[in-house]
C-alpha cells in the first residue's frame, strides 16, 4: 500500500470539481475522485485574509502518477496555485487496493 496515496485538492465550483475529475480518471490519473461541498475556506492571498466558498476534491492515486497527475491539474486548474496536498494511504482493504492500482496507469503507459 506504500505506493497508494490520497491527494486533497480545493476548487472554486462544483462544476470545476467535476469537469477535472472526468479528466484526470478517463486519463488513468486516478482511480477515484470523490468531490465534497460546498465548504468554508478561510486563506492569506495577495495580502490579505479571504473567505471563499470551495469543494474539495479527494484524488486516489499512486505515488508513481503524482507528478503527471500534478502537471495535469496545472494545466486545466482555474486557481494560479492550485491546492495539491498528498498523503500515503497506509491501510485499506487488498481489493480496493488492487482495484486502484490497477486502475491508475503507470509513467510507461
Amino acid at each position: 500500500m506504500d505506493d497508494c496515496i490520497q491527494v486533497f485538492m480545493t476548487v472554486p465550483t462544483g462544476q470545476d470539481g467535476r469537469r477535472l475529475a472526468q479528466a484526470l480518471v478517463e486519463e488513468k490519473l486516478a482511480a477515484c475522485i470523490q468531490v465534497l461541498g460546498p465548504m468554508q475556506s478561510s486563506f492569506h492571498w495577495q495580502g490579505k485574509v479571504e473567505i471563499a466558498a470551495e469543494y474539495l476534491c479527494l484524488i486516489k492515486t499512486t505515488s508513481d502518477a503524482f507528478d503527471r497527475l500534478k502537471d495535469r491539474v496545472k494545466e486545466l486548474h482555474p486557481y494560479d496555485v492550485p491546492e495539491l496536498i498528498a498523503v500515503p494511504i497506509t491501510a485499506g482493504s487488498e481489493e480496493y487496493i488492487a482495484w486502484l492500482k490497477s486502475s491508475v496507469s503507470g509513467p510507461e503507459s
